[in-house]
């Protein structure tokens, strides 16, 4: 065996024994392109280097997005911002440089249906699982069932810090379905985990005004609009549906067909 292949065998070995897949695949590749360029060993070593660097991040950006169980996948740039409300196209620039993520605080899409809501919180975590921030994505009904299931399960304590611990709670449809008192206190315990310390994006179809039609206790209504609100982002998401204007493009298309 040739000097070369015994080296070549040792960086494979060695790439295997500590765990550098990448490099393993690759090196052989790039030592022949380092040849031809007549690069340094450092211009070879940086290279090769950024390949593993490089797979890596890809690999945990995709883990942070299936961990985040986003019930489909939407970028911002998929968005219309033209066809979003006034207020949200205002706030659209600030909100995408993701800095209330970085400030801890919340932010509060109110609106009618079909105006964006779900989709801008979906891209706005989708953003941010790209740039390394742990997300999970839940709806309010489903919040309060799996926090109802740990309590009775005794693993409640375990799901506490996990919820603590995310840069970013997206919980979507608050007001679509009311809860009992014993539901409107578990998520108002859970999202107070939370208050100034950790992001939490709220979607609603409904106006703070009516928030006491689902919580059905005044003391509890007040008390959780005040924890969620304070320095919060708030957005006026009522406007022009946004699905139905996507409905009738797509009906005119097929009457063209």
């Amino acid at each position: 065996m040739s000097k070369q292949k015994e080296w070549a065998e040792e960086i494979f070995n060695y790439s295997k024994d500590l765990r550098l897949p990448i490099v393993r695949q690759c090196f052989q590749e790039l030592i022949k392109e380092a040849n031809q360029k007549d690069a340094s060993y450092e211009e070879f070593l940086a290279a090769l280097l950024q390949k593993e660097w490089d797979s890596r991040q890809d690999s945990a950006q995709y883990n942070r997005i299936r961990r985040a169980e986003f019930p489909y996948k939407k970028h911002l740039e998929d968005l219309s911002v033209y066809d979003l409300p006034e207020d949200a196209q205002k706030k659209y620039k600030r909100l995408k440089t993701l800095e209330f993520i970085k400030e801890g605080r919340n932010l509060i899409l109110a609106g009618n249906p079909g105006t964006g809501k779900t989709h801008m919180a979906i891209g706005l975590g989708m953003k941010a699982c790209v740039e390394g921030y742990k997300v999970w994505f839940t709806t309010v009904p489903l919040l309060i069932n799996q926090i109802k299931e740990c309590r009775s399960e005794r693993t409640l304590r375990a799901f506490q810090k996990r919820f603590e611990k995310y840069d970013l709670v997206i919980a979507d449809e608050m007001g679509y379905i009311s809860f009992d008192k014993e539901g409107a206190e578990l998520l108002f315990t859970h999202l107070s985990l939370r208050a100034g310390q950790k992001s939490t994006i709220i979607t609603t179809n409904l106006s703070f005004e009516r928030w006491e039609e689902i919580f059905q206790d005044p003391v509890m209504t007040a008390a959780m609009i005040d924890r969620l609100t304070h320095q919060a982002y708030l957005v006026n998401m009522n406007g022009n549906s946004y699905r139905m204007k996507q409905t009738k493009e797509w009906l005119e298309k097929q009457q063209l067909v």
